[in-house]
């Protein structure tokens, strides 16, 4: 296996995405987007969990995982995420050695195996290995995280990507008050750099349309 060009650096973000193996869909139905989402959190740990199912259970008998779980060390910090039909993008800050293939490894690994499962099939669920692309600025890092929080748009797929499947990102954190901008991401780095978060999501917005007037790219994921 060749050996990966963007090395990945604790304190450093990168724009990490990856599709489907023959532009296949991910996810058949809204569960598969719960699941997958449930993955993200819990994979996002140093001390590997080993299955969704098994950490449920640790959980339930009240076990040191379960005690720790504010105190645990996370692999990566997500800043944005955005999760269709057919591929999923993330903007991460690795947080721990080797932390975004360690987190990477096991959301591709364990949400295939639950994938494949529940569809009744075997092999590879994602094409290859996911991508990743290292965020050398701060303007590129601004621009990427409207990419990945308005990406269901970028790709002009309006409300859902299929007729059961809607889009799922982190935009609500970065636009909504109260409990809509609760989740999982940390948003210091995007929003401290606005005044407040309708200033960011008029950036997002504007952002997003010079995007769609560019968009002619045919590698476009």
């Amino acid at each position: 296996m060749s050996q990966r060009k963007t090395a990945f650096i604790e304190g450093e973000y990168y724009h990490i995405y990856n599709r489907g193996v023959d532009k296949r869909n991910i996810f058949s139905d809204q569960a598969d987007i719960d699941r997958f989402f449930q993955s993200m959190v819990e994979f996002n740990v140093l001390d590997p969990i080993g299955s969704i199912y098994q950490n449920s259970f640790n959980k339930q008998l009240g076990s040191s995982t379960s005690k720790l779980e504010e105190e645990e060390v996370l692999l990566v910090d997500f800043v944005a995420y955005c999760l269709n039909a057919n591929h999923y993008h993330f903007l991460l800050m690795q947080t721990a050695d080797r932390g975004v293939e360690k987190f990477m490894h096991r959301l591709s690994t364990g949400y295939t195996m639950y994938f494949n499962e529940k569809e009744k099939r075997n092999g590879s669920l994602f094409q290859g290995r996911f991508k990743a692309v290292h965020i050398d600025s701060n303007e590129y890092l601004l621009h990427v995280s409207a990419y990945v929080n308005l990406n269901d748009r970028v790709h002009q797929l309006g409300g859902s990507t299929s007729k059961l499947v809607e889009s799922r990102s982190s935009w609500g954190e970065y636009t909504e008050k109260g409990k809509m901008a609760d989740g999982i991401c940390e948003k210091g780095i995007i929003l401290g750099q606005f005044r407040n978060s309708a200033e960011y999501k008029k950036f997002a917005l504007l952002s997003l349309d010079d995007i769609l007037k560019r968009r002619e790219d045919p590698e476009e994921i």
